[in-house]
């Protein structure tokens, strides 16, 4: 199973329309998970014309910094646990990641989700992209495609999900290029789950 990652789109704030690149490179995905920010429901339409979309609902969403709200939408909540190639993966745009004091990310899932038991956690709101490991959660931000880091519009980053018939995970982010996507290679991740 390959799943599509993506946050913090924030169209048409960044630009009017996500860059072609995005489309090419979750086709033929199973599932895209959208970490928050989408800032327009075409967003969740244009991806769910792909595969089925889950998307958390962002603070740009939610009309913070003068933005428009987003109406309701069976495809945008606050947050989803969704199981997927037999892991429960929780999505949800603002995490306290990374985790300084060593005990931030288990009491905030416990509030966002109502338990810490999840696999995965797929999450947004920082545009930097990240893998890591922690409390035995993978955790991953695909960064923001078009808005990376804060920066100017530029290509940013997007991720995957590749889930084998064993269970075995592997996360891995990709940079958005004029051609298509490359890997990039400071943040990848793979072992038997």
């Amino acid at each position: 199973m390959r799943i599509g990652l993506i946050s913090d789109t924030h169209i048409p704030e960044a630009q009017p329309f996500l860059y072609p690149q995005v489309f090419e490179a979750f086709r033929g995905v199973d599932y895209i998970l959208h970490a928050g920010d989408c800032h327009d429901l075409s967003v969740i339409d244009q991806l769910g014309a792909i595969a089925p979309i889950y998307v958390a609902r962002g603070n740009g969403d939610d009309g913070s910094g003068g933005r428009p709200i987003q109406p309701d939408d069976p495809r945008l909540r606050n947050a989803w646990i969704v199981e997927l190639g037999g892991k429960r993966i929780g999505i949800h745009h603002d995490v306290p990641i990374p985790d300084w004091e060593g005990n931030r990310l288990p009491d905030a899932l416990n509030r966002i989700f109502g338990t810490n038991e999840l696999d995965i956690l797929v999450y947004g709101d920082t545009h930097v992209e990240a893998v890591d490991e922690l409390h035995g959660i993978l955790c991953v931000n695909p960064g923001s495609p078009n808005y990376p880091r804060n920066l100017n519009t530029q290509h940013g980053t997007i991720g995957f999900l590749d889930i084998d018939d064993n269970g075995n995970v592997e996360a891995s982010i990709w940079m958005l290029t004029d051609d298509g996507i490359k890997p990039h290679d400071m943040h990848h991740w793979k072992r038997p789950w």
